[in-house]
């Protein structure tokens, strides 16, 4: 670094600018290449430097981050990239002169650099630029990655996104489908005439989901705040105020631990389909997804985590009652609490922890026993009560309301409810949930009484659907931890 500030200060006694304001560029790296491809012959034998520098043509001027130098002798082969990709470069002393000494000597690994210059290849056939000027665009005053080609130390990569993106092509792709995925989901759910609208992420009060909320301080209202855990109930008065189908792609913010599959901070599709019910927003799940990863990589068969997988509808429906039977050997709805759950699962050896009430061990019995086993798209149909707060209970059934979660590569991707729209039974579902969180449940559902009132007025009947973003890019770019997939993840503070 001390040498690098060296350099930097003997470009500035040079007269020369290191950091300037702007820097015209003619192409992208890409562009520059496609061009090359259709316009310079395939095999050049004769072709050499000296007659590039010398024959001239159509000059490119270029910009990027030089990853790559080796001196020989009167010239220097480099290699610089931009987001678009990556190009060699080939510096003579006779042509640029003064410049080619300075590049020598105060230009370094890392450095954002412009070059303009005509293309050709080189006797093995790599596209490459003559370069005729060559300008410092920002010293970098820190050394990159050792590796340009895999940056490996993960700890690294997710604290400094930036270094990863620089060295590891993979990662920039994952991030570039990423994009390309919410695109997709986008067009296809404008194309279906849903409106995106936005709702608020800092609330009164946190409801939408069981979650743990984070809490904050509104310094002008002296209020405490939340963020939100879920879009749901804002979607919802929407539904109510008219706006029949509407979606919302956000941040969501729940206190919680991380792992593979989770992090406090994550983006969540919402959308609510007005006269719609579970079974609508199945039928667009199997066709959504599908359409997504067909339009992003050209195929509905995916790998991931070494099993392939078929996104081609139908996909298979289990009631959530029968999976647990058959992969736990306990039928849950055989014990109608928790204590007598409890017993069950000590007969079949399962550990339950002593708090747990009776929907928690339910839940506990799906994501242990249920859940890693379903590589191929699932939906685990028909949830009980308790576990479903604000879904439409079944018809011919007290117990159970109509909800499914899709799951792919043995993780949930997507929830959806028949929404429970009477208000009565609404504003009773949360009373029990307020027992349940005095019982010790931090993350039963709160009553929210603005959201009670909004539906006094009439919400009509509707389907709702989550889907996980996140998520989602795991399965369609084969990345096993969502760490992956997010630019920055959450990470303990260092010291």
């Amino acid at each position: 670094m001390r040498q690098r500030a060296e350099k930097l200060e003997r470009l500035r006694a040079r007269g020369v600018d290191p950091y300037p304001n702007r820097y015209k560029l003619s192409h992208t790296i890409a562009q520059a290449l496609e061009w090359a491809e259709s316009n310079l012959p395939a095999t050049a034998p004769e072709a050499t430097p000296g007659a590039a520098h010398e024959e001239g043509g159509a000059l490119f001027t270029l910009a990027g981050r030089l990853i790559f130098s080796r001196h020989m002798g009167r010239a220097t082969f480099a290699h610089i990239q931009d987001s678009t990709g990556r190009i060699q470069l080939h510096l003579r002393r006779d042509v640029l002169e003064d410049e080619y000494e300075g590049y020598l000597k105060d230009y370094d690994l890392g450095d954002i650099i412009g070059v303009s210059g005509p293309l050709f290849r080189t006797r093995t056939g790599e596209i490459t630029v003559a370069v005729k000027s060559i300008a410092m665009l920002s010293k970098a005053l820190r050394p990159p990655p050792e590796k340009w080609h895999g940056l490996a130390d993960v700890e690294i990569r997710y604290r400094q996104r930036y270094l990863d993106l620089m060295s590891n092509p993979d990662a920039r792709r994952i991030f570039a489908t990423r994009s390309k995925i919410v695109s997709s989901m986008r067009r296809y759910l404008d194309s279906r005439d849903f409106l995106e609208v936005e709702t608020p992420v800092l609330l009164p009060q946190a409801g939408g989901a069981a979650a743990r909320p984070f809490v904050t301080h509104h310094n002008a209202l002296d209020e405490e705040m939340y963020l939100r855990i879920a879009t749901e109930l804002y979607l919802k008065r929407l539904v109510v105020g008219g706006f029949d189908k509407v979606y919302e792609i956000g941040r969501i913010f729940r206190n919680e631990g991380t792992s593979t599959k989770h992090n406090p901070e994550f983006t969540m599709l919402e959308c609510y389909q007005a006269y719609a019910d579970y079974n609508d927003t199945m039928a667009m799940v199997e066709d959504m997804l599908p359409h997504i990863a067909q339009e992003v990589l050209g195929t509905t068969r995916v790998t991931y985590g070494g099993s392939e997988i078929d996104l081609t509808p139908p996909w298979r429906k289990i009631v959530l009652r029968d999976a647990i039977l058959e992969h736990s050997g306990i039928d849950i709805m055989q014990y109608a609490d928790a204590d007598s759950l409890k017993a069950a699962m000590r007969e079949h050896h399962i550990t339950a922890t002593p708090d747990e009430g009776w929907g928690k061990l339910v839940d506990h019995l799906q994501s242990e026993y249920v859940e890693p086993k379903l590589m191929q798209p699932t939906f685990l149909i028909d949830y009980p009560k308790e576990l479903s707060p604000l879904a439409k209970g079944k018809p011919g059934d007290p117990k159970l309301v109509e909800r499914f979660e899709a799951f792919i590569g043995g993780m949930e991707v997507a929830n959806s409810f028949t929404e429970l729209n009477d208000p009565a039974e609404q504003r009773e579902r949360f009373t029990q949930q307020s027992r349940l969180r005095e019982a010790g449940d931090e993350e039963a559902e709160l009553p929210d009484e603005d959201f009670l009132v909004a539906l006094e007025h009439g919400m009509p009947p509707t389907g709702g659907l989550g889907i996980g973003i996140d998520r989602l890019v795991m399965l369609l770019t084969d990345s096993t931890s969502i760490r992956e997939v997010i630019l920055f993840p959450q990470m303990r503070r260092r010291e």
